[in-house]
């Protein structure tokens, strides 16, 4: 049972349409690219979560694309889901990950800082699982809804020395 952790299958939550999902975080990237960090937020906040600024490669283009995704902290290293909205299929810019794994993000308050991302793994997995599902009550319900297991991605820090321009 990867996709989701709970013992009994329950309906998922009901979701806001996907226009209007697209729509919000669209809204958001803007506000980003017109404010700057002051529209994220970080995990200390009562959501328990922190939104993050990811630039990654395009996987065909190979121009850079950016997106706003949710996050979470362990020891320091952001962790997303690719959740893609709860919709079926990974997210765009995972896809981007997969292919080139390297990558650039921005926090609250800090610096953009180069990254490389990873998929979490086995033990990992289940323990980083079980921290966001501490966060969102809904998770698993909302997991269970896809046909596509859902990611759980580190972005960890990539060594200066040996950076590749993104």
């Amino acid at each position: 049972m990867e996709r989701g952790r709970g013992a009994e299958a329950t309906a998922p939550p009901k979701l806001p349409p996907a226009w209007f999902t697209h729509l919000f975080w669209r809204g958001h990237r803007f506000l980003h690219r017109l404010l700057g960090s002051r529209v994220l937020w970080s995990p200390g906040n009562k959501r328990g979560w922190g939104a993050m600024h990811l630039t990654t490669i395009g996987r065909t283009s190979g121009r850079e694309r950016d997106v706003i995704v949710g996050y979470i902290e362990d020891r320091s290293v952001p962790v997303v889901l690719a959740m893609n909205g709860w919709e079926d299929g990974h997210p765009a810019w995972w896809l981007n990950l997969e292919a080139h794994p390297d990558a650039v993000i921005h926090l609250r308050g800090s610096s953009e800082r180069p990254v490389r991302a990873r998929p979490a793994e086995g033990e990992e997995r289940d323990r980083l699982w079980q921290r966001w599902s501490e966060i969102d009550e809904g998770l698993d319900a909302y997991a269970d809804s896809r046909s596509v297991d859902t990611p759980v991605i580190l972005f960890e820090p990539r060594d200066a020395a040996t950076d590749a321009t993104i």
